[in-house]
């Protein structure tokens, strides 16, 4: 509770701070792989999700609902989509990714696809609309493998208790793992008129162009000692690290803004993102400027939080944009 509680402060504080900005809410709801993460001080594991803010201007306030470990139905029967329900105004948007946990066993999240999956689906198109909402429906992205047997009893969730060893790989090309219910999202789409984002694609083409061992720098790899808050290191094909979570949430951004185009002229890409709650990829603004290579132009989103403009360093070519409620003040 004390996490839920957080986010809904700070977006609280965002809608106080841009009162009287024209402004949409895009609210997210799904599963662990765009879920907002606790502790992102000492926790590298971050939702596409969490990141998706950074990829619009402050006419967008993005409200992201996604929870570990939830299938459509849980959302549903845990009185989560009610509470969203409550949120949603004219005119705002809706992005709905289920897909990894109804996968599961489990009948406290299972659904099948072609019947109770589709309908959980539609039931959240047709609630979205009623509030004057604008629904939007993604499949699931892909999970990280190359290996031709996959075991479809492993829970997501359990991963985090990996350690880094040997990875078993039998193929060069990325082997689905989700079957009939990446095509739930497209058929209830195309059935009821909403813009569909094949995430499922996006997310395998940007795998398989890194390869069987680059595509782990997305994910939650880690060798022993590489994370002090993961001593004995992690191998997760499933959720992504902060460098991946924003490759994601960019490519994403930019699929939604092809389907969705009243959203287009929001879209934002930076070079570096600054956010002292972890929704970027830098917690420090100093760290940040540290980064920024010596003769490149480059664009630093401050997305939050109060700062001292850092002193530049020679030959460095750095431009700040501020987010509402974000400040930069002299030395």
């Amino acid at each position: 509770m004390k996490q839920i509680s957080s986010y809904a402060l700070l977006f609280a504080l965002l809608l106080c701070l841009t009162a009287g900005r024209r402004q949409t809410t895009v609210f997210l709801i799904g599963d662990s792989t765009a879920a907002n993460k606790a502790n992102p001080e000492t926790n590298p594991e971050r939702g596409w999700g969490m990141a998706l803010q950074g990829c619009f201007d402050d006419h967008i306030l993005v409200d992201n609902h996604a929870v570990n470990g939830r299938s459509s139905k849980s959302f549903i029967d845990e009185g989560r989509w009610q509470r969203v329900l409550d949120l949603i105004k004219p005119g705002d948007y809706v992005l709905i990714q289920f897909g990894h946990n109804d996968e599961k066993p489990n009948p406290d999240r299972h659904t099948d696809p072609g019947t109770t999956f589709d309908a959980n689906l539609a039931r959240f198109v047709n609630e979205t609309r009623a509030k004057g909402g604008h629904p939007v429906l993604l499949n699931a992205v892909v999970r990280r493998n190359f290996y031709r047997k996959t075991d479809h009893t492993v829970d997501d969730e359990s991963l985090r208790k990996t350690i880094y060893s040997d990875e078993k790989i039998n193929s060069d090309t990325l082997i689905d793992t989700h079957g009939a219910y990446l095509e739930s999202p497209r058929n209830v789409a195309k059935k009821m008129g909403v813009p569909f984002v094949d995430a499922n694609r996006v997310t395998h083409d940007l795998e398989q162009s890194m390869g069987v061992v680059g595509s782990r720098k997305l994910h939650m790899w880690f060798k022993p000692g590489e994370q002090p808050g993961i001593p004995n290191g992690r191998q997760d094909n499933t959720h992504y690290n902060v460098y991946g979570a924003h490759c994601v949430a960019n490519l994403l951004a930019d699929a939604i803004a092809e389907q969705v185009p009243a959203l287009r002229k929001h879209v934002r890409h930076y070079d570096y993102i600054v956010s002292s709650r972890g929704f970027g990829n830098f917690m420090d603004l100093d760290e940040a400027v540290r980064a920024v290579p010596v003769g490149a132009k480059t664009k630093i989103l401050i997305l939050d939080g109060k700062w001292r403009k850092p002193v530049m360093p020679r030959g460095k070519r750095i431009r700040f944009v501020l987010f509402a409620g974000a400040s930069l003040t002299a030395q």
